[in-house]
Parts: structure tokens; sequence; C-alpha cells
């Protein structure tokens, strides 16, 4: 499969909580490369559970955001970050996340496995400079500082 292969569905899935330019970017991304996109977006109890921290924008919220976004064309609201569910769930032909992965164990063996069922995973270039963690970070400090 070469590097401009366009996959019939497509698949991400993220937290996606003070939606910002990175997220925007990995989804357009996403869609150039599928005719078909559905975002999972990972529920408020999920992202408890492996993040240690409730999103500011609660589930229902942040999808309805993903979901206004013309370049998507399914959002679900996830409660696992299985993969192999997500493809039994979805029959996507294609997973893609952020090259910010690329050398995480869990991702390699990740992508090892939906190989071994035929789907590839497809890093996407990573927007450097903003992330979720540091608007939450900045805005923490301001609140600390009595900022609005």
């Amino acid at each position: 499969m070469s590097d401009n292969e366009i996959y019939k569905v497509g698949f991400t899935q993220g937290t996606f909580d003070l939606f910002h330019r990175g997220h925007l970017n990995l989804l357009e991304q996403a869609k150039k490369r599928c005719k078909y996109l559905i975002v999972g977006v990972n529920s408020d109890q999920l992202v408890e559970q492996y993040k240690g921290n409730k999103p500011i924008i609660p589930d229902q919220d942040r999808a309805a955001i993903v979901a206004a976004l013309k370049v998507v064309d399914q959002v679900v609201i996830t409660e696992t970050l299985d993969k192999l569910d997500a493809l039994d769930k979805y029959h996507f032909n294609a997973i893609f996340i952020g090259d910010d992965w690329a050398t995480s164990p869990r991702w390699r063996k990740t992508g090892q496995e939906l190989a071994e069922r035929g789907v590839p995973l497809v890093y996407l270039h990573y927007t450097q400079g903003v992330s979720t963690t540091i608007l939450r970070t900045k805005l923490v400090a301001q609140d600390a500082k009595g900022n609005t």
C-alpha cells in the first residue's frame, strides 16, 4: 500500500477535549486518505480511566463538535481503546493516528494486530506546539492567577 492510497473507510479515535488546530489537522489529513471517515470520541468514563482526569467538555458535546466538521462522516462515542474491537464494530480499512505515537510499544503492537487482519495503521503528521495538555495547563495557570 502506498503513502497516497485512498481507503474506503478510515477510522481515528481521540478525546478531542478543548478542540484545537492539532485535532483539525489530524482529521483533515485522515479525510484526505479515505472516502468515509469515522471518528471515535472517547467517553468521559474512558478518559477518566486512562488519563486519570475528567475531560473539560462532556463527551456528547465533544461528539457534536467533531460531527459538525465537514471532513467527518460519522462520529461514535467509544468506550474502549481496543482497536480490534473498533474494527469489528466499524469495519474500517485503515486507522489513522498522529506520528507522535510512532515509537509507542502499545501502538506498534496494535499496528501488528491490525496488519494481521489486513488493516494498515497510518501515521499522520502531528501538529507541534499545540495539545489539549498544553491548553489545560495554561487554563489552570490563568485560573490560579485569577485571570480570565
